[in-house]
């Protein structure tokens, strides 16, 4: 039998440009497919830079602990594709399998037939039909890239919209200020449906508040309209309808009260009925591997240093450093450990933006290519960028390669906090490399 790898390296030819920003493709695809998009039930549509994943996981623990069953659509994988669509089921959602992947995918070529659009808009086209075949409960879509002509914003009247922390990241196709980037994420913005935002920048809220204006859309503004923060070591969440005193998210950092804290929210401003047990267990079960996840066994985890506690995260953007340094610092504060870093980044990103905020927080950065993607920056070129972040860093062949250097170079008894970072495409090699894929 075809596997879908195969079919989707067909698909992948259709289109000159891997991204192409429009829905002129997508909708005639999606009216010759009988508009699954119409047939979802609630859907709640997630954009940001940074915090779209948590917020998604978040909603789908928290709805899932009330019974309810949630197809999920997220980009990019980690390891299999199939990591991008899970359908909801009884007692929990599953990864789409390879049968009925291959299946949809198979039709849907055939009804497109050679008609040029890009690997995402096809994509998403599979995952909507697969969604509107076996009907759940809910639909959660996080948006691929931007917003308004991302191939998720075919949902006409969404339950809710829920706008993440927004910051530089894709300039080639979001332009290179705030306020463009801004613009294109509140495209998910729709006509009288409510919106919930995460605490942003002033040139940020403007934009949102602007189109939300404009389109008579409710606002629910992250600082403003709801709270979310840590307290005693356990999450408060504040709104107009009252405060819940919660136990803290398992996904660990600071910033994850604020991405709780919209899922909540969003959930809070729509009219589905979320007990506050189903929030709490929720915040208690919730998963998203690659942010901010802890190896504590495995092939790669073998290969430290002994002892050695490991975290992984696939941050890519000056934000995303950011917030992975402050969780990396609270880890220090709490205990206190030599803190070792390796990393790689795709040739799209900024490594100084996101290396700097680790200046004076990590010992050692060890560079390393993105051995999955031809985009990916020279151990060299980054090595040279954490330096000039103020790092002290040096190039090697991959992460195995790292581990034995760092074992060789830390005085006998040590014990080091070793964080890879920089790449989704690094954190799914090390998952598939130490045995631990996302389930």
């Amino acid at each position: 039998m075809i596997q879908s790898s195969v079919i989707l390296e067909r698909l992948f030819k259709l289109h000159p440009k891997e991204i192409d920003l429009s829905l002129d493709r997508l909708t005639p695809l999606l009216e010759k497919l009988g508009h699954p998009e119409e047939r979802l039930g609630p859907v709640f549509h997630i954009a940001g830079t940074n915090g779209k994943g948590s917020v998604t996981a978040f909603l789908r623990a928290m709805l899932e602990a009330t019974g309810r069953t949630v197809h999920v659509y997220t980009s990019p994988h980690l390891v299999s594709f199939h990591e991008r669509i899970r359908l909801g089921a009884p007692g929990g959602g599953r990864l789409v399998d390879e049968d009925r992947l291959v299946a949809t995918l198979t039709e849907i070529e055939a009804i497109n037939d050679g008609a040029p659009i890009t690997h995402f808009e096809i994509t998403t086209a599979a995952a909507l039909k697969l969604f509107a075949e076996q009907p759940a409960d809910v639909t959660l879509l996080e948006v691929g890239l931007g917003g308004g002509f991302d191939a998720t914003n075919v949902i006409r009247a969404p339950e809710v919209a829920i706008i993440t922390s927004i910051s530089l990241d894709h300039e080639k196709f979001l332009g290179s200020t705030l306020e463009g980037i801004a613009r294109e994420k509140a495209g998910i913005i729709k006509r009288g449906r409510p919106v919930v935002v995460s605490p942003q920048r002033n040139e940020v809220l403007d934009v949102i508040e602007d189109r939300a204006a404009r389109l008579g859309a409710p606002l629910y503004l992250g600082s403003r309209d709801w709270l979310s923060h840590a307290e005693r070591g356990r999450l408060v969440f504040q709104d107009e309808d009252g405060l819940l005193d919660l136990p803290a998210p398992r996904l660990p950092g600071r910033h994850q009260f604020v991405n709780a804290g919209a899922a909540i929210a969003a959930l809070r401003r729509s009219s589905l009925e979320v007990p506050a047990g189903a929030i709490e267990a929720g915040l208690l079960s919730v998963e998203w591997p690659a942010r901010m996840q802890r190896l504590s066994s495995g092939r790669i985890v073998d290969l430290a240093p002994a002892g050695s506690e490991i975290w992984l995260d696939g941050g890519h953007n000056p934000g995303a450093g950011a917030v992975i340094s402050e969780a990396v610092a609270d880890l220090e504060e709490r205990v206190p450990r030599p803190l070792y870093m390796i990393a790689g980044m795709l040739l799209t990103k900024d490594p100084v933006g996101f290396f700097q905020p680790f200046a004076g927080l990590a010992r050692h950065v060890f560079t390393v290519p993105i051995e999955s993607s031809d985009a990916g920056r020279s151990p060299a070129e980054l090595a040279a960028a954490a330096e000039a972040a103020g790092l002290e860093a040096e190039p090697v062949a991959n992460v195995p390669a790292a581990l034995d250097k760092l074992k060789r170079m830390l005085p006998p008894g040590t014990v080091p906090r070793i964080l890879i970072c920089g790449s989704l495409y690094l954190a799914g090699t090390v998952l598939a490399e130490n045995g631990t894929p996302p389930r």
